[in-house]
């Protein structure tokens, strides 16, 4: 089993940011504008001086995570990248230095976030459903651009593989109406190169979509984001009722409760990937709209983390850590000034007492 986070690369400027938000402006923005909203909401969330409010361009930063992450026991990062279509990327550099700092031998593999961004996602009163770059999906010559414009990343030794293929994660597959001629033409160019073709993750929203996203070529499913929804429906109408009386926003469960439910043998019987995650709290980006758990503590994140191993036994070829630095929706195993390296030493102890699995 190897251990995959998830890899925000938002922490450095770009022009479409500048343009769309105000000069400067990177993730760290909302993670310092953050306000507690209701009595005992850990907000905002302050990273430890050893990282800081760092820029993703220097080496030195990217490095030192890799640092961080191997003392958690995770093998990499699954980096976000961001393909529009006809070639356009945004927020590419991070990864891109990083495949060029051959100091830097941690792992790492590809998540295609295939997703119009629209302004509405940076708001806290959810509006603003202004589409500022939309997602396209050209056809087959710009998949075939796609495959080329990462073939070296593909070749890299450092390139998480499993049964030597290289790991390529989709967010959205479900809104990629072509997905089966993009997974067959990139698998038929793998073997043209000699990598053997990919191993696709896909990420889902609902699980009626399984059985539409496996005949799509996907060889892998996973969760793809934490919400309330994937709680029973008592539970969900239970804390409705509580955070109404307690005047704090209606999609706020507690952390503890999410243990049970965040790998379940329902989601092993359907052959899903177990995902981890140390925190979820959206209100830096939402406001009184956000979803947020409360009460995570490092013990009750190795806990979770436990949880997830005994139910999965190992027997999946990853799990997926959501996130290592998704700071402005308060998921991050990253060192802050609470809790230092708690996240990162309770992951360990837990990997290790269960005997991680390669």
């Amino acid at each position: 089993m190897k251990v995959i986070a998830y890899y925000l690369p938002q922490f450095h400027t770009i022009p479409e940011n500048d343009e769309w938000w105000g000069k400067g402006f990177t993730e760290w923005v909302n993670v310092k504008k953050a306000k507690p909203l209701y009595r005992g909401h850990k907000q905002p969330n302050v990273p430890a001086p050893e990282l800081g409010y760092y820029n993703l361009l220097d080496d030195n930063i990217r490095r030192k995570q890799s640092e961080l992450a191997k003392e958690a026991g995770i093998d990499g990062f699954c980096y976000w990248h961001y393909w529009f279509g006809g070639g356009k990327e945004l927020l590419e550099k991070p990864f891109r230095k990083t495949l060029a700092d051959k100091q830097n031998d941690f792992g790492f593999c590809l998540g295609w976030a295939n997703e119009s961004w629209k302004a509405k996602q940076w708001t806290k009163d959810g509006r603003g459903d202004v589409v500022l770059i939309e997602q396209k999906y050209p056809g087959r010559e710009d998949y075939i651009n796609h495959f080329n414009a990462y073939i070296d990343a593909f070749k890299d030794s450092r390139y998480i593989r499993v049964e030597g293929r290289p790991v390529f994660l989709i967010y959205k597959p479900i809104q990629f109406d072509d997905l089966a001629s993009f997974t067959s033409l990139w698998n038929g160019l793998a073997e043209k190169n000699g990598l053997g073709g990919f191993c696709f993750v896909g990420c889902y929203d609902e699980k009626k979509d399984i059985p539409v996203l496996k005949e799509r070529g996907l060889n892998y499913i996973v969760g793809s984001r934490i919400g309330i929804g994937q709680y029973p429906m008592h539970i969900r109408l239970w804390y409705s009722i509580k955070n109404l009386i307690l005047k704090r926003p209606s999609r706020v469960i507690d952390y503890k409760r999410t243990i049970k439910w965040a790998y379940t043998k329902e989601d092993k019987r359907l052959g899903l990937l177990p995902t981890v995650f140390p925190n979820w709290d959206h209100s830096p980006r939402s406001g009184m709209k956000c979803t947020a758990l409360h009460n995570s503590t490092p013990e009750l994140f190795g806990e979770q983390v436990k949880q997830v191993l005994k139910v999965s036994n190992g027997d999946a070829p990853l799990l997926f850590v959501k996130s290592w630095n998704e700071w402005g929706e308060g998921n991050f195993m990253e060192p802050d000034s609470v809790y230092g390296h708690g996240y990162i030493q309770e992951m360990r102890k837990a990997l290790d007492e269960f005997g991680k699995k390669e």
